[in-house]
């Protein structure tokens, strides 16, 4: 059994997910006489509950009330908060439910609710296939007779067709059923055989075209009732992160279109959007995050009808965006008015070279003093040598650690600066953002990488992700 997770979320509420009409479930679970149970729902990788019913003394109570339940996935869970089993709602909401949990699955019994009556069998029918194809591949596994070999192949690949056409029958009997809806998101593609491809033989960009083409086939972007499945979340991450080529400008055109077909459907519209937002304000690669930009000034900035975040998320959102804007990947890097050592101008944009490597730290932050070195020692070791200059900004730790740090690790040749108070606090009466809301620093260390130009080509990299860059782009140079 899963453990069931209570996860706060990001939403002023869950009010208006349920639609007029009532629900009105009766359960029946043994052993439990007085105690609560509950009803839960998936909401893409979340659980949530949804309504709670104490037991009598004869291990029976009603989920019942004045709104109709968003159709989707649910499950019972025990009174120690445990899920005992799943349940199917859509249309039919006035049911009822018997179940032993000593005897789980078999147990369950539902009453006037043909989805789930169905889910049941087709669930039994699986159990049975199942058994056969695992009994099969482990004798394929270990038997040496070719022909009992070939034998048990052919009845997996049989068995597996039996499944789909099962399956197939459903959606067929049961067009616009929940369970219907179910079977087409758990379908993948099936690409034509070589011979069916293009000159008649493999083609591996034909096959991955035509698979991304129809990986949404069936499945419509207003059906909210995928999102309190385990299904669509996982469909979704699975199609943007083998399909859908990681470029900034990929990603949004494919987001729009998403969020195109989603708009109708205000719960889809806003759960793909959260989903986005949530994924790209802090991506997992380099540059991504102007696709969360893109997010915050096309669907969130200036539409009212966002109003499902939290004000404080909001505010978080806002923050965030307008601290991205001034360091996207190829935007020109806001200038840095900094003073050196001797407190004289050393402002960024006065400083020249092939490329500049900006290098945020502070003297007392342990994970700097470990990658400090490491940087210098590319600097001295590779860097230099190609024209590179290294723009150290000191962001905290205070001057006289910072000094110390310099002359007893010498820094040699480094740009070493930072920034006085007095010009911190004209640049707070001047209404300026702080250099570390421009160049969103806010721990340490960050490395970021400029051209000529001091447009950036690189942020946040480690050091040995920075140097492979950085070799690559002198490489470059050198070869024209």
């Amino acid at each position: 059994m899963k453990k069931l997770l209570f996860i706060a979320g990001l939403f002023c509420g869950i009010s208006g997910i349920f639609a007029q009409t009532g629900h009105k479930i009766s359960v029946t679970i043994k052993p439990y006489k007085n105690q609560y149970v509950y009803l839960g729902y998936h909401y893409g990788k979340l659980k949530a509950l949804a309504d709670s019913v104490m037991l009598n003394s004869a291990g029976s109570g009603v989920f019942q009330g004045k709104d109709k339940l968003p159709g989707g996935i649910y499950f019972i869970v025990s009174p120690h908060k445990q899920i005992l089993f799943e349940v199917l709602i859509d249309k039919q909401q006035d049911f009822s439910i018997s179940a032993d949990s000593a005897t789980l699955p078999q147990s369950v019994k539902f009453i006037n609710s043909p989805d789930n009556s169905i889910f049941q069998s087709y669930s039994f029918y699986v159990a049975k296939k199942g058994q056969e194809i695992d009994n099969a591949k482990k004798t394929i596994a270990t038997t040496t007779d070719p022909a009992e070999k070939e034998r048990l192949t052919n009845r997996v690949r049989q068995l597996n067709v039996e499944l789909t056409q099962y399956r197939d029958g459903i959606i067929k009997q049961y067009p616009t059923s929940i369970i219907a809806t179910l079977f087409k998101a758990l379908r993948e593609p099936i690409v034509p055989p070589a011979a069916q491809q293009p000159g008649g033989k493999f083609d591996s960009t034909y096959v991955f075209f035509y698979f991304k083409k129809h990986f949404w086939d069936g499945i419509s972007f207003t059906d909210e009732r995928l999102l309190r499945t385990p299904i669509f979340e996982a469909k979704l991450e699975s199609y943007y992160k083998s399909l859908v080529v990681p470029a900034p400008d990929s990603i949004i055109k494919e987001v729009d279109a998403m969020l195109l077909k989603a708009s109708p459907n205000k719960e889809m519209y806003k759960y793909l959007l959260t989903h986005f937002v949530q994924q790209y304000i802090n991506p997992q690669y380099m540059g991504q995050d102007a696709v969360f930009v893109h997010l915050f000034e096309k669907y969130i900035a200036n539409d009212p009808k966002v109003d499902w975040f939290t004000d404080k998320y909001k505010q978080y959102i806002s923050d965030r965006a307008y601290s991205l804007m001034a360091n996207l990947i190829g935007a020109a890097a806001q200038n840095l008015e900094m003073v050196d050592t001797l407190d004289k101008p050393r402002p960024l944009y006065g400083v020249e070279g092939p490329f500049t490597v900006i290098c945020f730290w502070d003297p007392t932050c342990s994970h700097c003093l470990e990658v400090v070195p490491k940087v210098d020692s590319l600097f001295q070791n590779k860097w230099k040598a190609a024209g590179v200059k290294l723009y150290g900004v000191m962001v905290d730790g205070g001057k006289e650690a910072w000094l110390k740090y310099i002359r007893e690790n010498n820094l040699k040749d480094w740009i070493n600066v930072y920034q006085t108070t007095a010009q911190r606090d004209a640049d707070n009466t001047a209404g300026k953002a702080s250099y570390k809301q421009m160049y969103d620093v806010f721990q340490t260390p960050v490395l970021y990488l400029l051209d000529k130009d001091k447009h950036i080509i690189a942020k946040k990299l480690s050091y040995q992700q920075l140097d492979e860059v950085l070799t690559l782009k002198i490489k470059q140079i050198q070869s024209n």
